[in-house]
Parts: C-alpha cells; sequence; structure tokens
C-alpha cells in the first residue's frame, strides 16, 4: 500500500530552538511513530539551518529534509528563499507528489488549493492582532496581511487553544467548522522525569521564556519583595531590552542577587533547570497556549500564572492563577505551592494527571484524523 505524502513548512523547526521550533519538531517526530507505515513525511525548509535543531528530528526513512532545488540566480538569496517559501515552493511539492501541505507556524504558501494539493495550517496565536502595542507597527501590518492571505487558503485550520480559536473566529471571520482545537504535545525529555531539587541552596523559583515585555516577566521579579528572602528567581530565555529593564530594577531595589537571567541554555541543561527548581511562574499577559507550563507541571513542578488568555487551559484546574498586574497575588499563591504548603503534592499530582491529554501520540492522532478527513 503506497504511502501518504505529508509536506510539512520545515523552517522554524531548522532555525528556532523553542516555540514555534519545538513544536514543529515534537510533532513531526510524533507523527513519524503514530504514522509509521502509512505516512511519508517530507520537511521543506529554506535551508540547513543550525544542526543541533535539525538532528533533534529522529532519524526515519519515512522523513525527509527537502531544500530548494532551483533558485533564480539574478534576484539576492534571501528574497529568492522567501519568495520559494511563500509561492514557488508549490512547484517542489507537485514534483515530489505531496499530497497534503501542513503549514506549522501559521503561513501557508499561495497556490495550493489551484493545484489540488489539502492544506491545514496550525495556528499558535493572534497575539499581532489582539496586542499591537507589543510589536513594530510594520510588523502587525505583514503578519495581519499573511493572517488574512493564509486563512483564505487553508482547507482547514488547528488552532493551539480553545483561547486562539476564539480569536481566529473573531478577529478572521472564520467558522468554527473549519478550526479544529489540538493541543501542543512536549518534547520526550521532560516526560517521566521528576523535579527533585530538596536541600537545594538557595531554593528557587523557575520561569521560562523569552525575556520580553508581553511575558510580564517583571511582575515575578516584584512578587519577590514578599517572598522569603532564601527564595531567588531564576528567569531563563532570549534576552531583549526588557531583560535589562530587568536588571536595573533589580539592581535599585535589592533584589540582583536574588535574580538571574540565563540565555542560551541547552536542550539538556534546561530539564535539569526545572528539577532543580521549587515551582514555576509563567506570568505573561497574553499567550496562544503555554507550553512551558506543561513542560513544569511534567517535571513534577507546581504552576502559578496569571489570568487573561489561555494559561487556565495549559495549566488545568490544579495550578494557581492570578492577575497581571497583582504581585502580592503573585506571592501570596505561590507560597501555596512552596516546599511544605499544605496540599503541594496533591496538587502536583492531579496536575500531571491533567497534562496526560497533551502526550505525543494522542496529539499526533489528534493531527492524522485531521489529515484523513480531508484526504
Amino acid at each position: 500500500m503506497s504511502k501518504t505524502i505529508i509536506g510539512f513548512d520545515a523552517k522554524r523547526i531548522v532555525r528556532n530552538g523553542t516555540g514555534l521550533g519545538s513544536y514543529g519538531r515534537t510533532l513531526v517526530n510524533d507523527l513519524a511513530v503514530a504514522g509509521a507505515g502509512s505516512l511519508s513525511l517530507r520537511l521543506y525548509a529554506p535551508d540547513a539551518g543550525r544542526d543541533d535543531l535539525r538532528t533533534q528530528i529522529v532519524e526515519n526513512p519515512d522523513v525527509t529534509f527537502c531544500y530548494p532545488s532551483r533558485l533564480p540566480s539574478l534576484v539576492p538569496r534571501p528574497l529568492a528563499l522567501a519568495q520559494w517559501r511563500s509561492r514557488s515552493i508549490v512547484n517542489d511539492l507537485l514534483q515530489d507528489g505531496v499530497q497534503l501541505y501542513h503549514g506549522l507556524s501559521g503561513e501557508l504558501p499561495q497556490g495550493l488549493s489551484k493545484v489540488g494539493i489539502r492544506s491545514v495550517v496550525t495556528i499558535h496565536d493572534l497575539i499581532f492582532l489582539r496586542h499591537p502595542e507589543y510589536y513594530h507597527w510594520i510588523d502587525t501590518k505583514i503578519y495581519a496581511w499573511k493572517f488574512r492571505k493564509t486563512i483564505q487558503e487553508a482547507d482547514h485550520i488547528i488552532a493551539i487553544s480553545e483561547c486562539t480559536k476564539r480569536d481566529i473566529m473573531e478577529l478572521g471571520g472564520v467558522s468554527e467548522d473549519k478550526i479544529t482545537v489540538i493541543y501542543q504535545s512536549f518534547a520526550s525529555r521532560f516526560k517521566g522525569q521528576r523535579a527533585g531539587g530538596k536541600g537545594q541552596a538557595p531554593p528557587y523559583i523557575l520561569s521560562v521564556g523569552t525575556i520580553e515585555e508581553r511575558k510580564n516577566t517583571l511582575l515575578a521579579v516584584k512578587a519577590l519583595h514578599h517572598l522569603p528572602e532564601k527564595l531567588s528567581l531564576v528567569l531563563v530565555g532570549r534576552s531583549t531590552k526588557y531583560a535589562e529593564a530587568i536588571r536595573q530594577y533589580a539592581a535599585k531595589h535589592g533584589l540582583a542577587n536574588r535574580v538571574k537571567l540565563l540565555h542560551g541554555v541547552s536542550d539538556e541543561e534546561l530539564p535539569r533547570l526545572y528539577a532543580g527548581a521549587e515551582a514555576f511562574v509563567y506570568s505573561s499577559r497574553y499567550e496562544g497556549f503555554g507550553i512551558p507550563i506543561i513542560e513544569a507541571i511534567a517535571m513534577g513542578l507546581p504552576v502559578v500564572a496569571c489570568t487573561g488568555s489561555c494559561l487556565e487551559e495549559a495549566g488545568g484546574p490544579d495550578s494557581l492563577y492570578v492577575a497581571p498586574d497583582d504581585a502580592e497575588g503573585l506571592a501570596a499563591a505561590l507560597q501555596q505551592v512552596l516546599r511544605g504548603a499544605e496540599g503541594r503534592e496533591l496538587r502536583i499530582a492531579r496536575s500531571r494527571e491533567y497534562i496526560r491529554r497533551f502526550e505525543g501520540n494522542d496529539v499526533a492522532r489528534q493531527v492524522m484524523d485531521v489529515y484523513r478527513e480531508l484526504l
């Protein structure tokens, strides 16, 4: 029996260490297992990207990386690659016999429907429409244009949360029957592990994610004023100007020795940082899903997050949630989940049971069901 050939937008898989890159790598690896013998997965990327990211795709005879074979010689390479990814890739898909193309990061090339290739797009968030203040105005215009083109091209849309689904319907005018909510999975390196860290000196609270204004990380720093002095806060993520503002605040308010910012943390090191923490905090104002929450729970950490977007969907009913401007409330919630707090272990156990719905092959099978329906 011939295999169904599925193409994927793999630019983020080979270039992005977290976020969209992690989503793509985890899904492809899980699909390779769930669809063994029935699917042929072709990953289309402008170039080979980073070796450390590309090699996270597990070697499998049913998984193939594909790069542009022909680019116009008189056009600057970056422009030619952008044109390939947005339009001329369709010729390569036809030549390779691709039956369905999955845009993993909210974009699709134009012209798929005209040549009979079915299409699915995963939309992670519409923060650029919901909160344009966090973006340069030119970027919001570009992202909005791409979004409109993509929802017109797509045969079906996967939203990674109910929150994102509501945004797609409201801000894109898309009918509900064109959208399926399929939650993200988390990487296997976080599965089956358990946070320890007892007796660490000093104990710390962990936060993971790009250190930018939308993530509202300064709230967690301000919460330290209301927490025991032995506790420190470890922030893991790409540095931005906002990270420098956090350093300045910490220095000005006597917290410099309690706030540690770590950049460029490797995939091998990150689980160890989760394992050493007492609790996890995610104070973001708006997210499409919030995969670090799932990773933290999988590692056996209690979670405190903020209200206002989808984080309750990720963390479930046994995590705690506070308003995104309430530093004292955040501190009080963290006090309820620190080591020794009443009900901490039950909270952790129930949360780990809740996130079983996000485990890899279940997610992969849901995605395969969408493919089958379209084909």
